[in-house]
């Protein structure tokens, strides 16, 4: 089989397109949260710590000297980043639940009882005997 033929099999399994999509669209649903999380939570977030605005928050390591830049830690980013996080974690955890909730029930197996295992022709042959020994003795 040619590497062509083997490679244009591969890409149109159904698996790598849908792969192919769901990185499309969640790239663009991270920049969505992105915007949502810097432009919608973090101002007012801001604004209830004592009007602080995430994104400028940094440690500088070394000021700027000549041409070359400050060298900053910038951990309001970071902390931006981690709602950026935690809401795409909880959209995927819904959206994992709602399509685990549109699955169809499987039917309920009832509870098995242990059913014990019918006897052997030699035992039930023995059960009569001491049935008809019990009757006779009495």
């Amino acid at each position: 089989m040619s590497l062509v033929k083997e490679f244009r099999e591969f890409a149109m399994r159904g698996n790598v397109i849908d792969l192919a999509v769901g990185v499309i669209i969640g790239a663009a649903f991270g920049k969505i949260v992105s915007s949502f999380v810097g432009d919608i939570v973090m101002p007012p977030l801001g604004v209830l710590v004592g009007g602080v605005n995430f994104s400028d928050l940094a440690v500088t390591l070394q000021a700027a000297a000549g041409d070359k830049p400050a060298v900053m830690l910038a951990y309001g980013k970071f902390i931006q980043t981690i709602f950026d996080f935690v809401i795409i974690a909880f959209a995927v955890m819904m959206g994992v639940k709602a399509i685990n909730s549109l699955k169809r029930p499987e039917p309920a197996a009832a509870p098995a009882e242990p059913v014990a295992p019918a006897p052997s022709a030699e035992q039930a042959l023995l059960a009569e005997i001491r049935d008809l020994l019990k009757q006779q003795s009495t």
